[in-house]
This record gives structure tokens, C-alpha cells and sequence, in this order.
């Protein structure tokens, strides 16, 4: 059995690394869109099934880690931005308030199953114009969920946070790791 991470996410790579966890790389083809949902958590969850399930498909013999990570103001969801103006738009939302990031995972290892999500909320300082602006030139707000990267230049914005700090880079570690021995339990 091997465990499969199905992320591009350089990211996620680092944080599964960080754990000690041996692993390969398949990521995910399915189009990130789901069309219904009850609320951001459902959205989250819906999207993480998603990747996990194709993955999955391709390894049904090995342990499958899929996650998918959105920001959300209230009931609004931030993705990632596709332009600079998307950016700047997000960016001026966020400033000055508290949000929440949500990461959906999802561990699969043959008729075993397991999706949750976690919630960490996130407050920025207000932002200057000037601010988002170089930030945005920075490069760094691009394929970031509310074009931020918590671990990158943006760091120096952030207020507050309560949660997991790895959650909002877009794997929540402490959680993941926990879930996974379980999944060890279950399969020696």
C-alpha cells in the first residue's frame, strides 16, 4: 500500500513531508466546480469528495488524500483569483476583518472512508490601496484561495488567527495526522 496525495500543491507537499509521511503525487483532472451547495462547509466537503473520488479511482488499493481549500467571508467564497483585479477586489474584502479559511479533506483507503473540515479564522489589518497593490505585483495572490498566501509576503498582514495554522496553507496537520493513525489502527 502506498499513500497517494492527489494535490499539485507544492504546499501540501511541504506539510505531508513536515509529518513524516512517505507518499506519491497524482493529482486530481476533475473540473473544480461543484453547482449546488447548502453552504461553504458543504461546498468544501463536495469539492474534496471530488478530487478524492478520481484519485481514488486510479489507486483503489492505496490510502488517498485529497484536499481542497476555500476562504470565506460570511457565506461568501473566495477562490483564487484569475486577474489582477479579481486579486485586488478580494484582497479589499478581507482587509480590515476576520474570515474564515475552510480545508476539506478526504482520506480513502478501499471501503474505509473519512471527509471532514476544518475552520480556521483568519483577521487581516486594514490594507492601504498601496498595499494590496504591491502585493498584487508580488506575484503571490495567484492559484491562493483569497489571493493570500498566510506563509508568504501576506504574513506581515495578518492580525490574528485562531486555529490551525496549517490549515489556512491548506492541509490542517494536526487533524490529518490524527485521522490517519486512526486509519492505521483500522487497517493492522
Amino acid at each position: 500500500m502506498k499513500i497517494v496525495l492527489g494535490s499539485k500543491s507544492p504546499r501540501r507537499k511541504e506539510l505531508l513531508q513536515q509529518c513524516g509521511i512517505s507518499f506519491i503525487v497524482d493529482e486530481s483532472t476533475v473540473a473544480e466546480v461543484v453547482k449546488e451547495y447548502q453552504n461553504p462547509q458543504d461546498y468544501v466537503m463536495q469539492m474534496a469528495i471530488l478530487k478524492g473520488e478520481d484519485v481514488f479511482s486510479r489507486h483503489p488499493k492505496d490510502l488517498v488524500i485529497c484536499a481542497d481549500t476555500i476562504v470565506c467571508l460570511d457565506e461568501l467564497i473566495l477562490g483564487k483569483p484569475h486577474n489582477p483585479l479579481e486579486a485586488q477586489a478580494m484582497l479589499q474584502t478581507l482587509s480590515g476583518r476576520t474570515h474564515n479559511v475552510l480545508t476539506g479533506v478526504y482520506l480513502r483507503l478501499g471501503a474505509k472512508k473519512k471527509v471532514f473540515v476544518v475552520k480556521t479564522e483568519v483577521s487581516i489589518d486594514k490594507l492601504s490601496e498601496e498595499e494590496i497593490n504591491q502585493y498584487i505585483m508580488m506575484g503571490e495572490a495567484y492559484d491562493k484561495a483569497g489571493a493570500y498566501a498566510i506563509q508568504g509576503f501576506f504574513g506581515k498582514y495578518v492580525k490574528k488567527i485562531r486555529g490551525d495554522y496549517y490549515n489556512v496553507m491548506g492541509l490542517p496537520l494536526n487533524r490529518l495526522y490524527r485521522e490517519l493513525q486512526k486509519f492505521n489502527q483500522k487497517t493492522s
